[in-house]
């Protein structure tokens, strides 16, 4: 009864916050990662993809897109956001089970923090190994100092800065930011955020 509660809770929450989403335009740093790309293909992997906003951008840009998130919520809004076309495909899928395509770009906005610390290393290394040479990958990982690396209510995978540079040792970092401030959350909340953001294209 008690995990039913937690995860009805968890539900209303990330509706919230899919609601505040549909209204912001997509992400500068997805605009950034496709004029970066270099590779020959015209496919993108949106990775925790929300509400669409950057799977659409995405689309606008000729690419076919495969979005997909582990929240039920956000997979019905984006489905009925872009109906039945055949350059996007949505699914409902974790990091560790979704079949990452051959891709040019990785999106990551916001969403690797929740990926399951126990597999953390296969799902990297699924991404890494999906995107192609010049290909390019934007995304954002948590540090130890964010209020949610210990006792959130699912479990997250923060990492140090010298870990997560390790994961692009066959990538060219264009972009690195560490961001360790007190602010306000999407739905207003305050919290304390520690993250890294990183843009990188891949070079073998």
């Amino acid at each position: 009864m008690e995990n039913q509660k937690l995860m009805d809770g968890n539900s209303e929450i990330w509706r919230k916050y899919y609601e505040k989403a549909l209204s912001r335009p997509h992400s500068k740093r997805t605009e950034f990662a496709v004029s970066l790309n270099k590779s020959n293909l015209k496919v993108a992997t949106d990775c925790g993809c929300g509400a669409g906003g950057d799977i659409q951008y995405l689309e606008q840009q000729g690419f076919q897109v495969h979005g997909f998130d582990i929240n039920p919520d956000s997979v019905a809004i984006c489905r009925d956001r872009f109906g039945v076309k055949s350059f996007v495909d949505i699914s409902e899928s974790s990091f560790e089970a979704f079949a990452y395509p051959k891709s040019a770009v990785v999106i990551a906005n916001s969403s690797l923090f929740f990926a399951d610390p126990n597999q953390f290393e296969a799902t990297w290394d699924n991404i890494r190994s999906s995107l192609e040479v010049g290909g390019v990958f934007a995304g954002d990982f948590m540090g130890f100092k964010d209020s949610w690396a210990e006792n959130y209510r699912s479990p997250t995978t923060p990492l140090s800065e010298a870990e997560v540079k390790g994961l692009f040792s066959d990538f060219e970092i264009v972009k690195f930011y560490e961001r360790d401030e007190n602010a306000k959350t999407s739905l207003g909340r305050m919290k304390h955020w520690h993250t890294y953001s990183v843009v990188a294209v891949k070079r073998t």
